[in-house]
C-alpha cells in the first residue's frame, strides 16, 4: 500500500430530520450571542421563518448572497456585519450563502455555523471563492471552515427538480475529483465511493417522486462528497467550473452537471482506478458513461450552449483555464481543453479514450 497523509475535517456535523431545531444549542455551544444570518434574497422569508423563535439571539439578517461571491457584495456585507457588532455568522442556504459567510470570515475571523439547503458541499471545506473583474479566485484558509454543519433533510424539501439534480451533481463532482487527486488517501477513496453511490441512487428518484428517505440519502451523499472536497486538492473539473462561472456568469451547479462527464472522459485513461470506482458506484461501463446517464436521468442541462455559453467564447475560456498550472492526472493543454469544451458545448456523448471533438 502506498503511503498517504489524511487530515480529518474538524467540522461538527449534526444530521437528521428536524436537525435545524438544534441551531440555538449549537450557537450556545460556540458561545455566540450576536450572530448574523446570511442567505440569498430568495431565501430571506424562509430563513426568517426558520429563526422566528430565536430573534432575541440574532444581531441581524443579511439576505445579500449571490452566485460566485462578487467582491463588491463581500465588502458591503463586511461593513454591515461590523455595524451589527456580530460575533458569528450563520449561513443558511446553498453555496452562495455559505460562500459569502466564508469571504467575511476570511477577512474578519468570525466563526461560521452552516445550515445547507442544497447539496453544494461548501459547508465541509476550508475553500473560499471570490469573483472580481470577471475572474474567480479560490484558495484554502482554515479560518473559513465552518465550526458546525447542520444537515436537515426537511430543508431540501422545497428544492425544485431543476435545482436538485444539478446541485446533486455539483456535490458528486467533489468525490469524483478526489479519486484522482494527488493527495488522495484510502479514507477519502471510501468516502468518495459511498458518496457517489448514495447520490447516484437517490437523485433520479428524488427529482421525480421525492420523499423523506430520498432527501436524507441525497444529503448524506452530499455530506460525504463535501468531506472529500475538504480533504483533497481539486483539478481540471473545478478549475473549469470556476473559470466559466466567474468569467461568463454561468450557473455554478449547472456547470458541474454539464462538464463532469466530459472531464471524467478526458482523465479516464490517466486515472483508471478513479474511472473504475465511479463506474462501480454508478453501475455503469465507465465513469463518464455513468455520469452522463445520471445527468440525463435528473434532467440536468444537456450542454454549455443550454446554459447560455456562446461558441465565440470557447477559445477564450480554454485560454483562461490553462493560464495557471494545477494538478491533474492527464496533462492539461489548451488544445485538449478546447476540444473538451466544444464537446460539452455541443452535448456530444463523452467516450473515454476518444478525443472529445471526435465523440459522437
Amino acid at each position: 500500500m502506498r503511503g498517504f497523509t489524511y487530515q480529518p475535517s474538524p467540522v461538527r456535523v449534526v444530521f437528521g430530520e428536524g436537525a435545524a431545531g438544534a441551531l440555538p444549542d449549537e450557537l450556545g455551544r460556540l458561545r455566540l450571542h450576536r450572530p448574523v444570518i446570511i442567505s440569498t434574497p430568495g431565501q430571506a422569508a424562509t430563513v426568517r421563518e426558520l429563526t422566528a423563535a430565536h430573534t432575541h439571539r440574532i444581531a441581524g439578517y443579511l439576505p445579500q448572497a449571490v452566485a460566485h461571491v462578487p467582491a463588491a457584495v463581500v465588502e458591503g456585507a463586511r461593513t454591515a456585519v461590523r455595524d451589527l457588532r456580530a460575533d458569528g455568522l450563520v449561513a443558511i442556504g446553498g453555496g452562495s450563502a455559505i460562500g459569502l459567510a466564508k469571504a467575511i470570515a476570511r477577512a474578519d475571523g468570525l466563526p461560521i455555523v452552516a445550515v445547507p439547503t442544497t447539496y453544494a458541499g461548501s459547508e465541509m471545506t476550508p475553500i473560499w471563492g471570490l469573483t472580481e473583474d470577471g475572474v474567480k479566485k479560490t484558495g484554502r484558509d482554515p479560518r473559513v471552515l465552518p465550526r458546525t454543519a447542520i444537515y436537515d433533510p426537511d430543508l431540501t424539501r422545497a428544492l425544485p427538480p431543476g435545482v436538485a439534480g444539478p446541485s446533486g451533481l455539483n456535490a458528486l463532482a467533489h468525490a469524483v475529483e478526489a479519486l484522482y487527486a494527488p493527495d488522495r488517501s484510502p479514507p477519502v477513496d471510501l468516502l468518495a465511493e459511498e458518496g457517489i453511490r448514495a447520490l447516484g441512487e437517490a437523485l433520479p428518484a428524488l427529482v421525480t417522486a421525492p420523499d423523506a428517505d430520498l432527501r436524507a440519502r441525497a444529503l448524506y451523499g452530499a455530506w460525504l462528497c463535501g468531506t472529500c472536497l475538504g480533504s483533497t486538492a481539486m483539478s481540471l473539473h473545478h478549475k473549469l467550473c470556476h473559470v466559466l462561472g466567474g468569467a461568463f456568469d454561468l450557473p455554478h451547479a449547472g456547470l458541474h452537471a454539464v462538464l463532469l462527464p466530459y472531464v471524467m472522459a478526458y482523465n479516464a485513461g490517466h486515472a483508471p482506478d478513479a474511472d473504475a470506482t465511479v463506474a462501480r458506484a454508478l453501475r455503469a461501463d465507465s465513469g463518464a458513461a455513468g455520469l452522463h446517464r445520471l445527468a440525463v436521468a435528473v434532467g440536468a442541462p444537456p450542454s454549455l450552449r443550454a446554459l447560455g455559453m456562446r461558441a465565440a467564447d470557447l477559445e477564450h475560456a480554454a485560454g483562461l483555464a490553462t493560464r495557471d498550472a494545477y494538478a491533474n492526472p492527464r496533462p492539461v493543454t489548451r488544445a485538449g481543453v478546447r476540444d473538451l469544451l466544444q464537446a460539452a458545448f455541443d452535448g456530444a456523448s463523452p467516450r473515454p479514450g476518444v478525443p472529445p471533438s471526435l465523440a459522437v
